[in-house]
């Protein structure tokens, strides 16, 4: 079984879900996460009840939104590997740091004591600023894979990247080989 979270970056929740469904379509099972956030807010690309409905109908399995219930992860429920799809540069921070104050970190931190891949899909303004450390950190880390990303805006957003979704699957075969796909940066 994967771990498939979601953390906010909403715009990207679209090309998510297309992976996310893509993956089960393929016959991978699918134990949904999402950020506390994300499961309550309606935002203009969405509702949260249409997501979770969404996500519910794709996965058959209810949605872990909360520290509690991701707890047992890696120790109880033991998952193959864990993507995060997007990765926020704010859980891509805490994560780096080791903070485990929401559904998603704590879904990550529980997983990560299995020693089974990890696979962030990135989405974040300040990738290639404030948290540069912190993709540097975790690249440092043991069973941590990377979606490769691209700048989505150079001009406009000079220390934007977003993972290249259509990557996911690729770089989850290859994670759980043990091994990155291809560069991270396109």
């Amino acid at each position: 079984m994967i771990g498939y979270a979601f953390c906010g970056s909403f715009c990207t929740h679209s090309a998510s879900l297309l992976q996310m469904e893509s993956l089960i379509e393929k016959g991978y099972e699918i134990q949904p996460i999402m950020s506390e956030r994300v499961y309550s807010t309606d935002t203009r690309f969405g509702t949260a009840e249409a997501l979770r409905k969404r996500v519910r109908e794709l996965s058959g399995r209810e949605i872990l939104h909360t520290v509690v219930d991701t707890e047992p992860l890696g120790p109880k429920i033991s998952l193959d590997a864990m993507i995060i799809a997007p990765c926020t540069g704010n859980t891509l921070a805490k994560l780096a740091l080791g903070i485990t104050d929401t559904a998603v970190c704590m879904a990550t931190k529980a997983h990560l004591r299995s020693d089974r891949p990890l696979v962030i899909a990135l989405a974040s303004n300040d990738a290639l600023s404030a948290n540069l450390k912190n993709i540097a950190t975790l690249l440092s880390r043991k069973h941590v894979y990377f979606v490769p990303m691209i700048q989505d805006d150079p001009e406009k957003k000079p220390h934007s990247l977003v993972a290249d979704f259509s990557l996911l699957e690729p770089t989850l075969v290859r994670a759980l080989e043990g091994k990155q796909y291809r560069k991270i940066f396109i």
